[in-house]
């Protein structure tokens, strides 16, 4: 998996971040490997919870957070998509003026959480069928937060599915909320923000939020896999 982030153009993506609020990787997953993720739902084996959506008021569909030890693939895509994100993670971080600067490699972060106490494992896989959706929201686990997190399609859209966009919603002070619908195909990564992003202004960088949800399914299943470099309180 470093082989195939290695040759993404992360000063073009970086670009595309501070621009757009998100950056698509480009199929980064085979065919293949996203139907071994499919295939990976409906067994317990590997998991750690299940949620369904609706009886947490989060929308209708359900998810599984992944156990650790985490699945090799998943294991080295976190690692190395870390790798390439952090640069741009203590760019952010300095221009918000936040006071913290996060580390090169992604053990280290992980170390960082297990100390505020956060050692549950955070990636998972999310399913919906038909008329299912994912209302606006933000993935926090707790008081450490890497700034970026990134979702994987590994549903075939308009073969599996219609429908089920993802959708960005960025939130500036004193203005009108905008909306991004971003068009995914199979094994394709969006990396986008976890909470909140700098905006350069007229007088200076200021912070702008930003949540993200999926759209009503209109027929079939889709599934995503998300790749969350934080982990989760106990």
């Amino acid at each position: 998996m470093k082989d195939r982030t290695s040759r993404l153009d992360w000063p073009a993506l970086a670009h595309e971040l501070d621009e757009r609020g998100f950056a698509l990787t480009g199929p980064l997953l085979t065919a293949e490997e996203c139907d071994e993720f499919v295939a990976m739902y409906p067994h317990d084996a590997g998991f750690r919870k299940r949620v369904v959506m609706a009886n947490h008021g989060f929308g209708q569909g359900e998810y599984k957070y992944f156990d650790y030890p985490l699945p090799p693939l998943i294991e080295s895509l976190r690692t190395a998509l870390y790798a390439g994100l952090a640069p741009s993670a203590n760019r952010r971080a300095t221009a918000l003026k936040l006071d913290v600067q996060y580390p090169p490699k992604h053990a280290e972060l992980l170390a960082r959480c297990q100390a505020s106490g956060q050692s549950r494992a955070t990636p998972l896989l999310l399913k919906y069928q038909t008329g299912d959706y994912n209302c606006l929201h933000q993935d926090l686990y707790g008081e450490q937060v890497f700034p970026f997190q990134v979702a994987f399609l590994l549903s075939c859209p308009t073969v599996d599915f219609d429908g089920g966009e993802f959708v960005l919603v960025e939130q500036r002070p004193r203005m009108q909320s905008r909306a991004e619908v971003v068009p995914l195909t199979q094994g394709e990564g969006v990396i986008f923000a976890v909470h909140h992003r700098p905006v350069q202004g007229t007088r200076g960088w200021y912070r702008v939020n930003l949540r993200h949800g999926v759209s009503r399914l209109r027929r079939g299943e889709r599934y995503t896999m998300g790749i969350i470099f934080h982990d989760a309180k106990v």
